[in-house]
C-alpha cells in the first residue's frame, strides 16, 4: 500500500472534533490535535460534555440546587473550552467551541461529529488497562466502537 501524502491528508481532514474534559491528558490531546490540524490546514471543533443534573435520587442529600449545579458545571465547561481555545489560538489553528449536556459523553461526541460535519475525532485515552478499564469504562473505547468516522487516539 502506498504511503499517504500530506496532500491526501489535507483533503481528508478539514474539520477535526476534539473532546476535552479538563484532565491533563485531554489538555495534551488538544495541543496534539492543534499541531496536527496546523500541519494540515484544518480547523478544530472543541467539545466538552457536561452531565445534566441527576433526578434519580432526589431523596438523597444534595449540597446544591439544580440551578447551582447548572451554574457550576456550565462555568467549569466554559473555562475548559476557553483554555482549549487559547491553546489553539497560540498554535495558530482556527477553532470553535461547543458545550453539550448529555448523560453519555460518547454518544454526544459521535452526534456532534456528524452535526458539525467533522472528518475525524481526535481524543485522549487515559490508557487504563485490565480491571480498572472495565470498572471505569472508557468513553474513548465507546467512540472507537460506534463512530462512523475515523478516531485518532492520543496517548
Amino acid at each position: 500500500m502506498e504511503k499517504q501524502s500530506k496532500k491526501d491528508l489535507n483533503i481528508m481532514y478539514k474539520r477535526i472534533l476534539v473532546p476535552t474534559d479538563g484532565t491533563p491528558m485531554s489538555e495534551k490531546a488538544v495541543e496534539g490535535a492543534a499541531r496536527f490540524a496546523k500541519s494540515l490546514g484544518a480547523s478544530l471543533v472543541l467539545i466538552t460534555v457536561v452531565e445534566p443534573y441527576s433526578y434519580t435520587n432526589l431523596s438523597e442529600y444534595r449540597p446544591e440546587s439544580i440551578e447551582q449545579y447548572d451554574e457550576r458545571v456550565t462555568a467549569e465547561a466554559k473555562d475548559r473550552l476557553a483554555d482549549a481555545k487559547r491553546r489553539c489560538d497560540e498554535i495558530g489553528v482556527p477553532s470553535t467551541t461547543l458545550m453539550v449536556k448529555s448523560f453519555s459523553p460518547a454518544e454526544a461526541i459521535i452526534e456532534q461529529s456528524k452535526k458539525h460535519d467533522c472528518d475525524v475525532v481526535f481524543m485522549a485515552s487515559h490508557g487504563r488497562q485490565g480491571f480498572a478499564a472495565v470498572l471505569l469504562g472508557s468513553e474513548t473505547q465507546k467512540v472507537l466502537t460506534h463512530s462512523q468516522i475515523p478516531v485518532m487516539v492520543y496517548r
